[in-house]
């Protein structure tokens, strides 16, 4: 049975899409069957995998707005262990069409069902909001996993995500829980970094994962290739730290 993870962060910049779309490679490669859902319709976790958004005639719009079947999705990446439900433009009118439709914030839920049996762990890679395909990510999700940027306004915004996840808690998703809390764009070498780390400790204890992502120009580079880091530049700093949260993550797995 498949663990649904969400990333989510409703700030943009902070490392999410990147976090998604590496964390996934780094598990794939530990062996684990992973499922990449990008409910963003910038679509830059499909483009991140090797997957052209502009060929995908399936992707999540379709299954959301229930169209097309679950199964007829699913692309597989060049990738191991990796195949992905592709994003696009056409995602940007789901929350509109989805307002009328019954059960509209478990059209992800519905969605996923199919495939908890054929994978170890499925990633939902969110857009930057709090709107309604956030909402059905989190409503899918078992757990929550929440990118903080090492950076003055780091903690700007998470008291309304963090109010939302109650809301989903309470209203549909009793079982919703925070993966962790990830550090990214960590340079240890300032004092900004550890001001922050501090504060986000304090926001969030015993919820900060061991592994920060540092501040890597390797990692930037790679989803213009459209390849994760790992596949990319596996000796980069960018890639062991996505290593190391993916052990961190199975680990975690294993004791459940």
């Amino acid at each position: 049975m498949a663990k649904v993870i969400a990333v989510a962060n409703q700030k943009g910049g902070v490392g999410k899409t990147t976090t998604t779309v590496n964390l996934t490679s780094a598990l794939g490669a530990l062996g684990k069957r992973c499922l990449l859902v990008d409910v963003d319709p910038q679509g830059n976790a499909t483009s991140g995998v090797g997957v052209s958004k502009r060929d995908s005639i399936i992707s999540t719009y379709e299954l959301l707005v229930g169209i097309a079947q679950p199964q007829d999705a699913v692309q597989h990446t060049e990738f191991n262990n990796v195949d992905v439900l592709p994003s696009g433009i056409r995602l940007a009118g789901a929350e509109i069409e989805m307002v009328d439709i019954n059960r509209r914030e478990s059209r992800l839920t519905a969605v996923l069902a199919a495939f908890r049996d054929s994978y170890d762990f499925i990633m939902i890679d969110c857009p930057p909001s709090l709107g309604l395909l956030t909402l059905n990510a989190l409503c899918a999700a078992d757990t929550l996993i929440v990118p903080i940027q090492c950076e003055y306004y780091a903690l700007e915004g998470l008291s309304q995500l963090m109010s939302t996840v109650r809301q989903i808690k309470r209203l549909y998703n009793a079982e919703l829980d925070i993966e962790g809390v990830l550090l990214t764009m960590y340079d240890g070498r300032m004092n900004l970094t550890q001001q922050v780390v501090n504060e986000v400790k304090k926001f969030f204890p015993r919820k900060v994962f061991s592994t920060a992502i540092p501040r890597n120009v390797r990692l930037a580079e790679a989803p213009s290739f459209g390849r994760p880091i790992n596949y990319y530049d596996p000796g980069s700093r960018g890639a062991v730290a996505y290593n190391e949260l993916a052990e961190e993550i199975v680990q975690r797995r294993a004791k459940e």
